[in-house]
């Protein structure tokens, strides 16, 4: 994932208001404990029979046989609903202060995957000074128990205009790219997923800290919220915490290892129709 942007050591900015700086100072705590707590941990055996369930979440390189009957493009899950048309703008700010924008649209488009999967199309859009600097194709489905899968991206980074990069692209079922877990159905402090893997490539793993946390953004205040740590196994030095709230989706991500930045919610709203339709590179159509 991206789901969305991963993020290196956090920066406090002046302005990050006085309830952030609280939950920072506690979280590193928090993690400590929820890592130390075995007897919150999940059974992590690999699914060979269909979707897995909250209880049985694939990890590393483990093999997964997914049942295409048992997925669907259409996300309920209420830590990341994907209704069409929803619309998420973000701010990242970077260690040395430069900020740029985050899109994140959900289309009315549907890809079917190399292993047989039809997954819901969502549009990540960057954009720096008005300058389109990173565009991405995420490709989501949900199990029959609620778990959102991650089967791939279609992403390019631009310069001037034109595709500098597409390292980082990869299809669930291809060259031996593996789907991942984005969000448990029933998320409990102490499981650990893979978000993705595609060796060498793209190797991003998540864990459940905790439940029931509270966070302001500049969109809103939430209660309900969750904590996730996000680690990537090729860049052992990363570390990132996610916040999800329920019924809106990820609301806040800032990095605490290996460099340093944060995004934040400012807004959720109905994206115009055709919006993050068009090409790579022209993601209003």
């Amino acid at each position: 994932m991206k789901a969305p942007v991963s993020y290196p050591h956090f920066a406090r900015p002046s302005h990050v208001p006085r309830l952030f700086v609280t939950f920072l100072a506690g979280v590193a705590l928090l993690a400590a404990a929820c890592g130390n707590d075995d007897s919150g941990s999940a059974d992590t055996s690999s699914s060979t029979g269909g979707a897995a369930g909250s209880s049985d979440l694939p990890r590393g390189d483990e093999p997964v046989d997914l049942d295409p009957a048992t997925f669907t493009a259409d996300i309920t899950n209420p830590y990341w609903p994907m209704e069409v048309g929803t619309r998420w703008t973000y701010r990242e700010i970077d260690e040395e202060g430069n900020e740029q924008e985050v899109v994140v649209i959900v289309t009315d488009q549907t890809k079917e995957i190399a292993d047989g999967v039809t997954a819901r199309v969502v549009r990540d859009t960057v954009t720096q000074d008005g300058e389109l600097v990173e565009d991405t194709f995420d490709w989501y489905a949900q199990d029959d128990q609620g778990n959102v899968w991650y089967l791939g991206e279609d992403t390019a980074e631009f310069e001037d205009g034109e595709v500098s990069s597409t390292a980082g692209s990869f299809e669930a079922g291809v060259d031996g790219a593996l789907p991942g877990i984005i969000m448990p159905a029933d998320p409990q402090p102490g499981m650990q997923y893979r978000q993705e893997y595609f060796k060498d490539e793209a190797e991003d793993n998540g864990e459940v800290l905790a439940l029931d946390q509270q966070v302001e953004v500049p969109a809103d205040h939430y209660d309900d919220v969750i904590l996730t740590a996000d680690t990537i196994t090729i860049e052992p030095d990363v570390l990132e915490y996610k916040l999800y709230a329920r019924d809106v989706g990820p609301v806040l991500i800032f990095g605490v290892s290996g460099g340093g930045g944060k995004e934040e919610l400012l807004k959720v709203d109905q994206a115009p129709a055709g919006a993050g339709t068009g090409p790579l590179g022209e993601p209003n159509g």
